[in-house]
């Protein structure tokens, strides 16, 4: 058994919660039946909660793990486990048993033809592509799902307000992004099919904006809730055609994941808003603080613990 939390990733000395909170007494609705108690992670013990190597996944996941130990649960995380070829597996033989996810993305992965498009089509539409043992908690109004991003001179010079307008550029175009991106219906191909826009690809990884400013690419795939976006003075291109899905945060659980923990993971996806996200991020690249500090400040400000 498990008497401390271990971490694995980029957040710093974890923020103990003292008190206990009132929050998994709370009934709420829930997609889960578990009648497993507080204290008890499942059949197996403590709750693995998980995240992306992804900044502003982390502080999510940061933000469910403290909500769940002050409730009362004993909580292990594994943080930066990569992309969901790494960690979906994990998910899905129980090593991990809680993920912050992103609707669109999420669905795309397990149904790359779907038709789904709309916040609500797409969470309509995730019970039946996941596989047997996972489930969806409630999802946030918070989004943080793929754009394609130019900066604010190359809008300017070339008359950018739409992704469909690339094709008007009379520039070669370089797309920029994860490695990933090359192979996902949104991709390369998928800007070609859906607007007519043909592009090379450099994967750019965690230098994408850096690469897009300094002139490498001159189309980036960034995710709307990045901070840079503002303070870099970057363009997002509208999405008329519906080529990225609605991305909403959405927690992933497995299937033995308790219900009074559901309940408190429910709780925090009704809480965090959009702008709230990006002022979550904010204070994690700019003001360089730990996602842990940013995750215990949260739950204190929103009265969640």
């Amino acid at each position: 058994m498990f008497t401390a939390r271990t971490r694995k990733g980029l957040v710093g000395t974890a923020v103990g919660a003292a008190a206990l909170l009132a929050l998994a007494g709370c009934s709420s609705s829930s997609p889960l039946d578990s009648g497993a108690s507080a204290g008890d992670g499942g059949s197996d013990g403590p709750i693995v909660v998980g995240s992306q190597a992804y900044p502003s996944n982390e502080i999510i996941a940061e933000i469910y793990a403290q909500a769940l130990e002050a409730a009362g649960f004993e909580v292990t995380t594994q943080f930066s486990i990569g992309q969901r070829d790494a960690y979906i597996p994990l998910l899905e033989d129980g090593s991990v048993n809680l993920f912050p996810e992103y609707s669109g993305n999420l669905l795309q992965y397990f149904d790359d033809a779907t038709t789904a498009r709309t916040s609500d089509e797409v969470y309509a539409a995730l019970p039946d592509a996941l596989p047997e043992g996972l489930k969806v908690l409630d999802q946030s109004a918070a989004t943080d799902q793929d754009s394609y991003t130019v900066t604010a001179a190359f809008a300017e010079e070339y008359d950018l307000t739409t992704i469909a307008d690339l094709a008007n550029v009379t520039v070669p175009l370089t797309l920029g992004g994860n490695a990933e991106l090359a192979e996902r219906p949104y991709g390369p191909t998928g800007l070609k099919d859906t607007y007519g826009v043909d592009v090379s690809f450099t994967p750019t990884g965690d230098t994408t904006v850096e690469d897009l400013l300094a002139g490498t690419v001159n189309i980036a795939n960034v995710y709307t809730a990045d901070p840079r976006i503002e303070t870099d003075d970057l363009v997002v291109l509208e999405d008329p055609e519906g080529l990225f899905l609605a991305s909403n945060i959405v927690p992933v659980v497995s299937a033995d994941f308790p219900a009074d923990a559901a309940d408190v993971i429910n709780k925090i996806s009704a809480a965090l808003t959009p702008e709230g996200l990006v002022t979550l991020n904010v204070q994690n690249t700019v003001d360089q603080r730990s996602a842990s500090d940013i995750a215990a400040d949260w739950l204190q400000e929103n009265g969640l613990a």
